[in-house]
């Protein structure tokens, strides 16, 4: 055994300025995620002059290519072996790329035909979401699973992920048009956007050393043939074979599908739910804020939470409440207080879901390790990375359907708009609930866990002899 792999307890508790430290990672890759998702279509609408549909097309068709490139990279993960350790290296290799990728995604030339700005957005678009933000953050996925397999550590891991990820999210949605606004004197200034994106990567950067070198890799697998030499490790055949046969990252892979799935049909359809179903568009800010607001403040709750009941019995009663207040909010009809409570109520549901949800697939992964003898830590994040992608995507499609098939675009305060509409924020959300307390009953994996960390040690496996 190597000295690193003697010297690291691979089931160690961790001190407060790691977990931190790892959370601020997940910060840190906001800064890119959230400017994405909030402001990519409005600078290459309203600043480009870029089409809308032809924008929307661009980051729709490259989505194809981020999913396939999320499992290239979990299989490169597996691959990797440095005196850092297989993901930590990552952090440092992708993070100044990816900074100044997305520097130049929002710096698309005022002086190019429509048809290179199309296709400078399609370059920079994919250089950033596809090539280095999936370089980055599959490692980074990973690195939790990595750091020790210590069931309540991981939950721990997990709730400040989420917890300072919707930090950054905050951040991004708080400051980048400010930033824009001073650096150009409006919001629709090349200039603007230029400036407020090297001064949000110079950060991103930053945060990324300080997860990079304040948290440490302990799940060392040896990997050396008795000549020294770095032996070929699995497939990806045998890496595909065991997650697939492993019941417990299929569960999660389900969970998580069907999490991001809703969370599409729900956060995009919440609008219009404010506007045509309550008739009261100004309580849109009010209900988001009250949910984001109190997620937030679960996720500080649920370390202690996780500790007396475990992360598994922490996500479904979360999802749980998710699913009684979907139905408050069937019950309130268009009173806007009782929808507020309703989604206080989703925000704590949330909460407790969130803080669990990597924690226990960093632990499925580990038991498929035990179950198969094939380390797919990687694989096992990336293949779900994928599936997340695809459940979000679909997610968005469904609410197009469903608000087509009830007429929206005709009119939507139609009767059949407004079902269509409660549909998506009501009904598929609640179906989704139930799907995720069903899953997390089947997941009883902290029945076997103890013994799988304890054989893993020693060197066992489910199919050792000994």
């Amino acid at each position: 055994m190597s000295t690193k792999a003697q010297t690291l307890d691979p089931n160690a508790k961790l001190s407060w300025l790691e977990r931190i430290a790892y959370g601020i990672g997940d910060y840190a890759g906001n800064l890119v995620y959230s400017a994405i998702s909030a402001f990519l279509l409005v600078y290459y609408v309203s600043v480009v002059g870029i089409p809308s549909a032809t924008a929307a097309s661009v980051m729709a068709i490259s989505k194809i290519f981020d999913g396939v490139s999320d499992l290239i990279m979990g299989r490169i993960v597996d691959k990797t072996h440095t005196k850092w350790g297989k993901a930590r290296p990552w952090l440092i290799r992708a993070s100044i790329p990816l900074a100044i990728c997305t520097v130049l995604m929002f710096t698309i030339p005022a002086g190019f035909s429509m048809t290179l700005k199309i296709a400078y957005a399609f370059l920079t678009y994919n250089l950033v979401s596809t090539i280095f933000y999936t370089a980055l953050n599959v490692p980074y996925a990973t690195l939790q699973g990595l750091m020790t397999t210590n069931q309540y550590e991981r939950g721990l891991l997990g709730n400040f992920r989420m917890l300072l990820a919707t930090f950054g999210t905050m951040t991004i949605n708080s400051v980048t048009l400010k930033l824009v606004t001073a650096f150009g004197g409006d919001e629709n200034s090349q200039k603007g956007w230029t400036l407020a994106f090297i001064v949000l990567m110079l950060v991103f950067v930053v945060l990324n050393l300080i997860t990079f070198f304040c948290c440490k890799e302990r799940v060392v697998e040896e990997k050396e043939e008795e000549a020294g030499e770095k032996a070929k490790g699995p497939s990806v055949g045998e890496c595909l074979k065991s997650l697939v046969t492993n019941k417990y990252w299929v569960i999660m892979v389900i969970f998580l599908f069907a999490l991001y799935f809703m969370m599409s049909t729900f956060f995009g359809a919440n609008y219009y739910f404010a506007q045509y179903v309550l008739n009261a568009p100004e309580s849109y800010s009010l209900l988001a804020n009250a949910l984001s607001l109190s997620q937030m403040g679960m996720m500080f709750l649920t370390p202690f939470i996780m500790k007396k009941i475990g992360k598994r019995w922490t996500g479904m009663i979360g999802m749980a409440a998710a699913g009684v207040a979907f139905l408050l909010t069937l019950l309130a009809g268009q009173n806007v207080n009782l929808v507020l409570a309703a989604n206080i109520l989703k925000g704590l549901g949330f909460g407790c879901g969130a803080a669990t949800m990597f924690g226990l697939l960093q632990d499925a992964i580990t038991y498929g390790q035990w179950k198969s003898n094939v380390a797919a830590m990687g694989m096992g994040n990336a293949a779900s990375s994928f599936t997340m992608k695809i459940g979000s995507g679909l997610g968005t499609a469904a609410l197009g359907w469903i608000l087509s098939a009830g007429g929206f675009d005709a009119d939507p305060t139609s009767a059949s708009s407004v079902a269509a509409i409660n549909t998506a924020v009501i009904w598929v959300p609640l179906i989704i609930a139930v799907i995720g307390v069903v899953c997390l009953l089947m997941f009883d994996l902290d029945k076997h866990y103890d013994k799988v960390v304890e054989d893993l040690a020693a060197g066992r496996w489910a199919g050792s002899k000994d």
